[in-house]
């Protein structure tokens, strides 16, 4: 059986045709733009009547199967979601849309958040396959943490089960923090990107590499960029989120005891040198046997984790 899965983010899609065994066939990106509301729904169902087409050509019979991750909370019973990063998807009938626009029986669409899927899919195929317990640590925009306990994905009363961002990290509690969580404040992308800043307009006598640059236009990206010129901004921000990197974890650690965390997201990808130093302070606040028995990995299937889990979500609700 093959299956079509898009992963569905705040500024792309992302979709692809995956074998049943898990082999991804082929793949396609489609941006977002000025898009919002009903007008990204349709970009996704166009999508997907596009993979549909194609596959025409590959398989042996038409695909009617489509596996869908969304940066959001699923409403399951509706198929409706709410996707904060994308305007007008507060309550958003994502499987109604995807059906009016590609054919695809309702019944056979299939949609998770990322959290779901990006575990599901290292799982699968990635670097948490065989795990029983392993958590997903998605860092990008925002913090999601994916979490596999015993063998099931933890969605929480709401699906909100993972929503990180708000770990509470540092007293005293700041207004700062309403609009993300002190984890996120610190330690996304929008966070470093954002502390930068606060510390450019701070420290007028600052003459860095940054200071060459609109400071409203600063983003983690340069924060990366310039952390290894020995840069003291993009140091002290760095160091800061390392250490929110291993609290959280560690915490984590303690309560849910994996086998297994998994580190990725658009931010990740660039602070992988850091992997020992966020483990390093992890066991400075863990359980001490439950993190001597935990492994810190990177992502095996980096930005295509969500669309892994996107398609296996899918083939294993069909199987049953």
């Amino acid at each position: 059986m093959s299956v079509i899965a898009l992963d569905i983010g705040g500024t792309k899609i992302s979709g692809a045709l995956f074998s049943g065994d898990g082999e991804m066939l082929f793949r396609r990106k489609r941006f977002l733009e000025d898009r919002t509301g009903l007008h990204v729904g349709e970009l996704a169902a166009e999508m997907v009547l596009n993979l549909m087409n194609e596959a025409a050509g590959d398989c042996e019979s038409m695909v009617e199967v489509a596996g869908i991750s969304v940066p959001g909370v699923v409403f399951p019973e509706t198929g409706r979601v709410w996707a904060p990063n994308i305007q007008g998807w507060e309550n958003f009938p994502l499987r109604e849309t995807i059906f009016e626009g590609s054919g695809i029986p309702m019944t056979n669409i299939f949609i998770g958040s990322d959290r779901t899927c990006s575990i599901l899919g290292e799982v699968w195929k990635g670097a948490a396959t065989g795990c029983a317990d392993a958590l997903f640590i998605a860092v990008g925009t925002g913090i999601g943490i994916g979490i596999l306990s015993g063998g099931h994905i933890v969605h929480g009363k709401g699906d909100i089960a993972g929503a990180a961002g708000w770990l509470a990290m540092e007293p005293p509690y700041n207004q700062k923090f309403d609009s993300c969580g002190c984890f996120e404040y610190y330690a996304s992308g929008n966070g470093i990107g954002g502390r930068a800043r606060d510390l450019l307009r701070e420290d007028n006598g600052y003459q860095g590499a940054m200071r060459n640059k609109n400071v409203d236009d600063i983003t983690a990206y340069d924060v990366f960029l310039h952390y290894g010129k020995g840069d003291p901004v993009s140091k002290a921000v760095l160091e800061k989120a390392v250490q929110m990197w291993g609290m959280a974890s560690a915490n984590l650690v303690s309560l849910l005891n994996p086998e297994k965390i998994i580190w990725g997201g658009g931010i990740l990808g660039p602070a992988i040198r850091f992997m020992d130093d966020i483990y390093a302070e992890a066991c400075k606040w863990a359980q001490p046997v439950n993190i001597r028995q935990v492994e810190f990995l990177p992502s095996a299937l980096g930005e295509d984790a969500a669309l892994f889990g996107a398609a296996h979500l899918a083939m294993k609700a069909i199987d049953n």
